[in-house]
């Protein structure tokens, strides 16, 4: 239970796990973990760990050996990161060094601060992409402010000095993101459906539960006879695509792909290998699940922040988040329905409808039938005002 471990008044550290997602508010431990280039550092857990990716027995040994014996005086224990791999021992004990420093910094505060209290924060999204993705791979690190460009060489020169010369200071008139296609891949991750280059799609709905992602050939005919080779390659080359797609739109929980239906065995092995080789390079614990009877194929992938949709938008005010709204028709019903109940109720002769433009058109078409239904049930006369300003579901009866 939880009272026997806590009391009212007493000041614990804790540590922001998960922020909110949706309706759900964030998940907070007192199991601390600070986080470094190559390492995770837990002062809270007497456990070393290497990450799963790294598999190499003989190097997962050296790692493992390598923190146990530079580690024994510290409280605590450390995940081995799976950039830890390329590493070398001195960029490992800096790491160790740097993270035992926080460590201490950390449960010097906490004695010394009064609740409630941030007593530490995580990098800003810069740094943390630099920490997280930075590599030799990298030939330039473009900035596009001067006051930006000093903290990237600053940090970039304590983490990878090899690499600072290569951080460069954007000056085009031109907008940053627009010269590189950024911009374009923001947007085209913010709408449903993608276009592969074979002129097949795929579509991306994501809910409050999961993501479901539909596989089409779309335009796309093929260049073979057989229905079933072109099924197999818009499957294949739609996996390439998902798989950006998901890192990029940074997509998390229960995700379900329906492929197109494939009628050979060796062609769904075919397409699910082809899926778990693509998520073994996103850096996110995942894991596929194998083809059901209905064709789909599910994967979780963990989540731990807000989707690039929730992120940089919010729901619609006119919809407010359905994504449609009821047609004119549909509204005229109610209409129709609402007339009857409030009719007797009005002492004037006549009545006024104040409606979505949109509605007002389906009431006066094909010869007003619709009005005069109203009419007849009311047995009033009726007039309607279209109004722009009315939403499209709304109306008024007066």
């Amino acid at each position: 239970m939880i009272g026997e471990l806590l009391h009212a008044g007493q000041e614990i550290l804790v540590q922001i796990a998960k922020e909110p997602l949706g309706k759900k508010g964030a998940r907070i431990t007192s199991h601390l973990a600070l986080p470094g280039r190559f390492l995770v550092y837990m002062p809270t857990v007497s456990h070393i760990g290497v990450s799963r990716k790294i598999a190499d027995d003989e190097a997962r040994a050296r790692l493992k050996r390598l923190i146990l014996d530079n580690t024994k005086d510290l409280p605590g224990g450390f995940i081995v990161r799976t950039a830890a791999a390329a590493a070398t021992d001195e960029e490992l004990l800096a790491d160790i060094r740097l993270l035992a420093s926080q460590g201490a910094d950390l449960r010097q505060q906490f004695e010394q601060a009064k609740a409630p209290a941030l007593l530490h924060h995580d990098l800003n999204l810069v740094e943390r992409t630099l920490r997280d993705q930075l590599s030799e791979d990298f030939t330039h690190i473009w900035v596009d402010t001067d006051e930006q460009y000093q903290r990237v060489v600053k940090f970039v020169s304590y983490f990878m000095p090899q690499l600072a010369a290569r951080v460069r200071l954007y000056t085009r008139d031109e907008p940053m993101f627009e010269h590189f296609g950024i911009q374009e891949e923001i947007n085209k991750a913010l709408h449903s459906k993608v276009w592969l280059k074979s002129g097949g799609y795929i579509v991306l709905n994501q809910t409050e539960a999961l993501v479901a992602i539909d596989v089409n050939t779309g335009k796309y005919v093929g260049k073979s006879n057989r229905l079933e080779d072109t099924i197999v390659k818009t499957n294949v080359e739609a996996i390439q695509e998902i798989v950006r797609q998901i890192r990029l739109r940074d997509l998390g929980g229960i995700i379900v792909i329906d492929f197109i239906d494939m009628d050979e065995r060796r062609n769904r092995q075919r397409v699910m290998q082809a899926l778990e080789e693509a998520m073994r390079a996103d850096r996110a614990p995942s894991k596929v699940l194998a083809f059901n009877d209905f064709g789909l194929v599910a994967l979780t992938r963990k989540r731990v922040k807000q989707s690039l949709e929730r992120t940089l938008g919010s729901a619609c005010p006119y919809c407010e988040g359905v994504g449609l709204v009821k047609s004119p028709v549909t509204v005229c019903n109610e209409i129709y329905a609402e007339v009857r109940k409030v009719a007797p109720t009005l002492e004037r002769d006549d009545m006024v409808l104040r409606v979505n433009p949109e509605v007002a058109k389906v009431l006066k078409s094909q010869g007003a039938t619709r009005l005069r239904e109203i009419e007849e049930v009311s047995r009033k006369a009726v007039s309607v005002r279209p109004d722009p300003q009315v939403h499209q579901e709304q109306f008024e009866i007066y």
